[in-house]
């Protein structure tokens, strides 16, 4: 059984969508399987066409999520990321491939995320 939160930088909606489905035949369950652009209209298509989840308020918390209401569009991207237990180093990177138009694909082991320290974190970007 995955006992880490996974994350994948993909190129293009194609990409995500294998993606999506090799991590739900490796185990994941489809509701712990999760992608995020940089956009949030771009994220809604993307979860639509590939049958994804959306980070939201029950995975980041009620307070992240009001606190996202006032944060800019990276600070929040980062907050959604640190809410599935990717390290805060890892999820400043990855948000830098988001500005780059890449779409992340994240898949956790549970409904309960644990904050992994960033040796614990398992890097498993293509």
């Amino acid at each position: 059984m995955n006992t880490y939160t996974r994350v994948s930088v993909t190129a293009n909606l194609q990409e995500a969508q294998s993606k999506v489905q090799q991590l739900y035949r490796e185990g994941f369950e489809r509701d712990h399987i999760y992608v995020l652009t940089h956009s949030s209209e771009g994220t809604d298509f993307v979860a639509n066409y590939t049958g994804a989840e959306q980070i939201t308020m029950v995975e980041e918390g009620v307070i992240t999520s009001i606190a996202n209401l006032f944060r800019s569009r990276g600070d929040e991207l980062r907050a959604k990321m640190k809410a599935l237990g990717v390290p805060e180093v890892e999820a400043s990177r990855l948000e830098g491939e988001l500005d780059k138009g890449k779409i992340l694909v994240l898949a956790t082991p549970t409904t309960e995320v644990n904050s992994y320290s960033t040796e614990d974190f398992q890097r498993t970007i293509l």
